[in-house]
């Protein structure tokens, strides 16, 4: 990643070391795997692209009062509801499209049961076509309530 990326994660991060060190391993996981993808960093969430956004990582803005203090949201969506202990948040936007918010407060959170579903999301996202005329709608990942 160039150092204009750099600098926005810092920026994101900022105050958030931990929060940033998960980032990193989620990133680099990700990116690994699927080295086209495309992130970009927004005001309230980093977002992972192949032709449709797939994943997102970000700062929880309302959390939840049994959540870590230092965690990372993880999201992902999918055709159907993953049923899972480990699954936050779950919401069905749209018909057959479902949000799943996932809690990230330790690097061994970011194993392969997760990364399974983001590989899923990353298939759904790229098979999928849009009514929308804009290809990189977020509307599938709305913050979690």
């Amino acid at each position: 990643m160039d150092a204009t990326y750099t600098a926005n994660i810092l920026e994101y991060f900022s105050g958030h070391d931990t929060e940033r060190e998960l980032y990193e391993e989620f990133a680099g996981r990700v990116l690994e795997k699927y080295p086209d993808s495309r992130v970009k960093v927004h005001k309230t969430q980093i977002s992972f692209y192949n032709r449709h956004l797939f994943a997102v990582a970000s700062l929880p803005y309302r959390r939840m009062k049994d959540w870590p203090q230092h965690c990372l949201l993880v999201t992902f969506g999918l055709e159907h509801r993953v049923e899972s202990p480990r699954i936050a948040v779950a919401t069905e936007p749209y018909p057959r499209r479902w949000t799943h918010h996932v809690v990230v407060s330790r690097p061994e959170d970011i194993d392969e049961e997760l990364m399974g579903w983001v590989a899923q999301a990353w298939e759904f996202s790229r098979s999928r076509s849009h009514s929308s005329k804009n290809n990189e709608t977020e509307t599938l990942f709305p913050e979690p309530r």
